[in-house]
C-alpha cells in the first residue's frame, strides 16, 4: 500500500486547547483514520513550520485524500500537507524511467 507523510500547524486556538487538556492527536485521530482504511505507522511533534507529522499507509490517493479533508474541516490546523512516498522500488522504476526521457534542458 501507498506510504504518505501528512504535516500540520495547528491554530494558536487549538493549542491552547490543548495546553488545558493535554491528550495524544496521533491517537485521537487512528480510529477515524482505521473507519476509512488508513494505517498509521509512525508520528511525532517536530520541532518548526509543523506541530505534527503522521506517516500513514492508505490503500489508495482517494483515501489518503479524505483523511486529510476530514482533519482540516475540524479546522484545527491552519495548515496542512500531504507527500505520497514512493517505496524503493518505485523510486528505482522512476530513475530507470528517466533515462529513457527525451527531455533536454535548455542551454
Amino acid at each position: 500500500m501507498p506510504l504518505y507523510l501528512y504535516q500540520a500547524a495547528y491554530t494558536a486556538e487549538t493549542i491552547a486547547a490543548m495546553i488545558k487538556n493535554p491528550v495524544d492527536r496521533i491517537e485521537a485521530v487512528r480510529p477515524a483514520g482505521e473507519a476509512m482504511g488508513v494505517k498509521i505507522l509512525a508520528g511525532g511533534y517536530p520541532f518548526g513550520e509543523y506541530d505534527i507529522c503522521i506517516i500513514l499507509e492508505a490503500p489508495d490517493d482517494t483515501a489518503a485524500a479524505a483523511l486529510a479533508l476530514a482533519v482540516a474541516a475540524g479546522g484545527a490546523s491552519r495548515a496542512a500537507k500531504t507527500t505520497r512516498l514512493l517505496s524503493g522500488e518505485e523510486w528505482v522504476a522512476a530513475l530507470r524511467q528517466a533515462q529513457e526521457s527525451q527531455y533536454q534542458p535548455a542551454r
